[in-house]
């Protein structure tokens, strides 16, 4: 498979590259922030705070579902007064018990290892929230519980549909009074996404549309994704996670200040190194930063510093930065520009961005 920039400006990709329109299903985010939000308030999210605040919250979720989890937990912040954890597993932590909740999340309804999580939250005592597929059997789990339950209708997959999945969590939060978060909040976010959407649709050309331009930057090289505060932490590994699984592209992400002590020794490495003489440019590190205002002074020295190492060794780098007031719009505008990236990156390598062999055969294999 070759890179053929070519192809992002190409009016028949959309159609012809992608089939199942996974495009539209980006462009679609500020859809999901409304009616996600519109499905968690009809779902009696009110009955969460009859038990008073829990002890701990515990997301459960794999893949583009587990994300949800991840940005509950940053989007209540440093200031929630108690722990939020995300499990990618099959089962619940030791420590978990009938103080706490479990919000389980899984597009389909049917994830294997969330249900098994779900199931034993049941079987603890926990309290449990539900947020996945009508009819399935993560709702089958929650009405036996007499649990609430949040369904997330359409077609799609997790990796599609992160604010049909993250928003109703938010919601819940909200109800438990983890954090204040209006209609005007969602909305503005909401928005946000729409402007993006539009900036980075097909008939966009390529030096104008953020999304074509990140791909462009992207391609033939090995990224290595940053976040500079943890917020964006969560987008870079949703960047990492959107490369691998839309374009099927190896991608490496971290959080400073720990990339510090790790992932940077990697500039001094052989892929680091280019060879200006070469009849071909082979792949190569390139640095990205996600910047967030809420970065610690520490970790700005930090992040200056790293990206004057990558530049003095000749590794390019880009640096983008959140836009927006509240946590929740800061990391929408992050994550929605990598998501439609990752897009454009497999239009412009012909690869169909909805599917994956590798992950169905894995599955299939598993489950025999």
């Amino acid at each position: 498979m070759n890179w053929e920039p070519d192809r992002l400006d190409d009016q028949k990709q959309p159609a012809e590259g992608d089939p199942a329109g996974m495009l539209r299903a980006v462009a679609e985010s500020a859809a999901q922030v409304r009616t996600s939000r519109r499905a968690a308030l009809e779902s009696g999210l009110s009955s969460l705070a009859g038990y008073g605040r829990p002890r701990a919250i515990v997301v459960a979720g794999m893949g583009g579902s587990g994300v949800a989890g991840d940005i509950l937990n940053v989007v209540c912040g440093h200031g929630a007064p108690l722990p939020i954890v995300t499990v990618r597993s099959h089962r619940l932590p030791g420590w978990i018990g009938a103080t706490d909740l479990v919000i389980a999340v899984s597009r389909s309804g049917g994830t294997e290892e969330t249900l098994a999580v779900a199931a034993e939250a049941v079987r603890r005592g926990c309290r449990l929230l539900a947020v996945g597929g009508p009819d399935s059997p993560l709702h089958a789990i929650a009405r036996q519980a007499g649990a609430p339950f949040v369904p997330v209708t359409g077609g799609g997959q997790a990796r599609d549909a992160v604010w049909a999945l993250s928003v109703p969590l938010v919601v819940a939060a909200a109800e438990l009074g983890l954090i204040e978060i209006g209609e005007g909040v969602f909305e503005e976010v909401a928005k946000r996404l729409e402007d993006l959407a539009h900036r980075c649709r097909p008939a966009s050309e390529s030096f104008i549309n953020p999304g074509k331009t990140l791909a462009m930057e992207l391609a033939e090289t090995v990224p290595m994704i940053w976040g500079s505060s943890p917020l964006a932490a969560v987008a870079a590994r949703r960047w990492a996670g959107r490369l691998n699984t839309g374009g099927r592209y190896p991608a490496m992400w971290g959080e400073l200040p720990e990339a510090g002590y790790d992932q940077v020794a990697t500039l001094d490495g052989p892929l680091a190194q280019r060879d200006i003489f070469a009849d071909e440019s082979g792949r190569s590190l390139r640095l990205f930063v996600l910047r967030d205002v809420e970065e610690h002074p520490r970790v700005t020295r930090q992040r200056e510093v790293s990206v004057r190492l990558a530049e003095d060794r000749g590794v390019p780098v880009t640096q983008i930065t959140a836009e927006g007031t509240h946590p929740l719009e800061r990391l929408a505008t992050l994550i929605a520009l990598g998501d439609f990236a990752s897009t454009y990156l497999a239009l412009g390598y012909g690869i169909d961005p909805a599917t994956g062999s590798a992950i169905t055969e894995l599955r299939a294999r598993v489950s025999q």
